[in-house]
């Protein structure tokens, strides 16, 4: 991939999400959950999954603040370190950043980065949202509660962003489970 690989992706999440929140511990088993259902996506597509889901919440580092919206502010770092277009773009737009970066005034600077969408984001996100944010392995719908509980005081625009987001969420999270069929 590039020159680059999903362990220097570890390393370079540990790096940077050690002690932040225990975000180190939510990208580590969103990669966990990567691996395991890396067969959701084309063979030639596991590594820019499993790295994409590495990296996809670094933004939320404090030396990588910039914008405030950890989406672009990973992609960027990663952009600046020489990382393939494609794995930026998907940390970018994981997890249906465009819906919130209306909200948080970066819309024009998100749409930078290529949002591929596809069977790869789909699984980026369902492995984002099915790991709680100190990486327990969670249900869809335990996800969604806790980030309301979460982002409850957020300005009201964040909070309507984020109701107009949930249904793309879902949709995405049916269509890794109907991939993978019944036994998960």
């Amino acid at each position: 991939m590039d020159g680059k690989d999903t362990g220097e992706a570890l390393a370079l999440a540990r790096d940077l999400l050690t002690g932040v929140d225990r975000r180190y511990e939510h990208v580590a088993a969103a990669a966990r959950t990567a691996e395991r259902i890396a067969r959701v996506v084309p063979e030639q597509d596991r590594d820019v999954l499993v790295t994409a889901a590495t990296l996809h919440d670094i933004g939320y580092a404090p030396a990588l603040r910039r914008t405030g919206f950890h989406p672009l502010d990973g992609a960027d770092h990663l952009k600046g370190l020489g990382w393939p277009l494609r794995v930026v773009g998907l940390v970018a737009h994981h997890s249906g950043a465009r819906f919130l970066a209306r909200a948080h005034g970066v819309e024009d600077l998100l749409d930078v980065y290529p949002d591929e969408g596809g069977p790869v984001a789909d699984a980026l996100l369902f492995c984002d949202m099915t790991t709680a944010p100190d990486g327990r392995t969670v249900s869809f719908a335990e996800r969604v509660r806790d980030a309301h509980g979460r982002h409850r005081e957020a300005p009201e625009a964040a909070r309507r962003a984020r109701a107009e987001r949930e249904p793309f969420l879902r949709a995405a999270v049916a269509r890794v489970q109907a991939r993978l069929g019944p036994a998960r």
